[in-house]
């Protein structure tokens, strides 16, 4: 592992630092809040990251116990977060909110793999959640699927198939992004930029109420 230095100093925030601040951790840990992932699914949604930074930074994230290394199907290996790591939600989300604030600079690259979206969209949905919300969300963005569970006022976003969706919502990531940051309206997001197949009448009107209260925490 190539030696990374340290701030050295007592401060909390210093200390956090020096455990996610070096380039690419965030984004590690971003997108394995969308659930478990192989060493190729990382590389392939970090454009640009070298495969021998990507181990390194890999490494230490374990040996930090951010992340846990284990054995997956047909011999491969997944990297899963701790429950430690798990507390980096937050972080990240609140990350996301002021990074809208700025436009992007130079030559900009779409995430690889849309798992951005499960600490983005997720997190705001678990901010805004209420009791009697009860909802299983398929949504398919970029052609990758993506989980909602919304029960029991907990709120999680996870790559993968949902086993029986109350709706499935298809999306672009750029119109995710621009009702998120008040470019479109949720009704011409509705209307224009999504496909939606209802499985449970009236879920559909559950799930945009909650994409609603949801998108109001971006301009908060």
């Amino acid at each position: 592992m190539a030696k990374i230095r340290s701030y050295k100093l007592l401060c909390p925030i210093a200390r956090g630092l020096d455990r996610i601040g070096d380039r690419w951790t965030l984004l590690i840990l971003r997108d394995l809040h969308a659930g478990p992932a192989r060493f190729s699914d990382l590389q392939h949604g970090l454009t640009g990251i070298a495969a021998n930074l990507l181990t390194d930074r890999l490494n230490k994230l374990v040996a930090d116990g951010l992340i846990s290394k284990n054995a997956g199907s047909h011999g491969t290996t997944l990297y899963s977060l701790t429950d430690l790591g798990r507390r980096t939600r937050d972080i990240l989300f609140d990350l996301a909110l002021f990074g809208g604030q700025f436009a992007p600079e130079g030559e900009v690259v779409d995430p690889g793999n849309m798992r951005t979206v499960a600490v983005t969209l997720g997190t705001a949905c678990q901010r805004v959640i209420t009791q009697d919300i009860d909802l299983e969300v398929q949504f398919i963005v970029n052609d990758e699927p993506f989980v909602l569970l919304a029960r029991e006022g907990q709120a999680l976003m996870q790559a993968g198939q949902a086993s029986a969706p109350d709706v499935v919502l298809e999306a672009s990531y750029e119109a995710l992004l621009s009702v998120s940051e008040g470019e479109i309206g949720l009704d011409q997001f509705a209307r224009d930029h999504t496909r939606i197949a209802v499985n449970t009448p009236g879920k559909e009107v559950e799930l945009m109420q909650l994409i609603s209260a949801a998108i109001a925490v971006f301009s908060d």
